[in-house]
């Protein structure tokens, strides 16, 4: 799972900025939709699960071409912590009933008791499964990954698996 959902942000964005953003203005800023979303669940540690994780995300009223800037924050019940700043881009169903979303994001980890994920900056990948409802509530699943991007001999990696519940602030 090292670069996977890394890999799919990355073929995602930019292959969607390539295919209806560009030549004009590849990364032209536009409005967005600010959300705020706050989700809970398992963390997992060399397939053993560890913790549960608390993670709170604001997505900014605003967008680079398809990437919307976020910033999140995670606390774990082992003291574990992480922080960071990245963006997502999200694809909906046709009749928006549905979407999925990836994102990266790297951020600061503090172990706490938790597990040594070899150094303080670990990158946080994503992908969030879910629906919206008529009022613009989203309800998904949503599985990432932590690691350091093999910038440190130790990357172990971390994964999380939660409900989170994203609520538009317009």
């Amino acid at each position: 799972m090292d670069a996977l959902l890394a890999g799919l942000f990355v073929i995602s964005s930019f292959g969607d900025m390539a295919l209806n953003y560009c030549p004009d203005a590849c990364l032209a800023r536009a409005e967005e939709e600010p959300r705020i979303a706050l989700s809970y669940g398992g963390v997992q540690f060399q397939e053993d699960f560890v913790a549960r994780e608390a993670y709170a995300r604001y997505s900014f009223p605003l967008r680079y071409g398809p990437v919307q800037p976020v910033l999140g924050v995670a606390l774990a019940e082992d003291g574990s912590a992480w922080v960071g700043a990245g963006g997502a881009w999200t694809a909906h169903a046709p009749g928006d009933w549905g979407y999925v979303q990836f994102s990266l994001m790297p951020g600061l980890h503090h172990e706490g008791a938790g597990p040594r994920l070899g150094q303080s900056l670990e990158f946080r990948s994503g992908i969030e499964l879910g629906v919206e409802s008529p009022g613009g509530i989203r309800y998904a699943i949503s599985f990432d990954h932590r690691s350091n991007a093999d910038l440190s001999p130790v990357n172990p990696g971390l994964e999380t698996l939660q409900f989170r519940v994203s609520i538009p602030l317009d």
